[in-house]
Parts: structure tokens; sequence; C-alpha cells
């Protein structure tokens, strides 16, 4: 229980980051959104996925669109604003940089 307890914290740490990085590659609805991050063993369920994607909205970060479905209710697609792709541009280079000092803070 403590190992999945650590990695479930792990993950609310850069869940922003992976979202954002899903809509990189264009709008998504949340469906989809959290579809993509359980397929690379990121589990989240919707009670965690709309707060991040309301936070990042009222951040400035995305904006959505709504789309009819011939499958039910009408869908809101996400995808990042001028903003969003800045700011995950600054997300990767901080990546990338805390990658680098946890390697080199292993390799000790």
């Amino acid at each position: 229980m403590k190992d999945e307890n650590i990695k479930t914290q792990m993950r609310k740490g850069v869940i922003d980051y992976c979202v954002m990085s899903i809509l990189k590659n264009g709008e998504a609805y949340a469906p989809s959104i959290i579809s993509k991050l359980q397929q690379a063993q990121m589990i989240v369920v919707e009670g965690t996925l709309y707060p991040t994607l309301s936070r990042l909205k009222n951040a400035g970060y995305l904006t959505y669109r709504w789309e009819e479905s011939t499958q039910g209710p009408p869908r809101k697609y996400y995808s990042l604003t001028k903003e969003g792709k800045e700011y995950l541009r600054i997300l990767d280079d901080a990546w990338v940089e805390m990658v680098e000092q946890i390697n080199a803070i292993r390799n000790c």
C-alpha cells in the first residue's frame, strides 16, 4: 500500500504536464484524455481529471469548444491556448532539467 501511495503522489505532481502534453497534439475531450493517460499507466479517473482541466482553463492555459455528438450529449473539446503552449514549453524544459538533476544524484 505504501508503494502505491508514493506513486499516486508522484503522479499528482505531474498530471498537469501530462494533460498538456496530450493536448499539444491537438484538441481532445475528457474521456479521450483519460484513455491516453490510462494507456500510459498514469491511472487517472474523472474525479481527478475534471478539476485539473478546470484549473488549467482558469489559468488561461486551456480553452474548449462544444461539439454535438451523435451518441449522447455534446462533447467539450479542450485545446492549448497560446499561453498554454508557452507554459508547456517551460514545463518541458523544467522536466528535462529535473530528470538530469535526479540522474546526477542517483549516480553519485
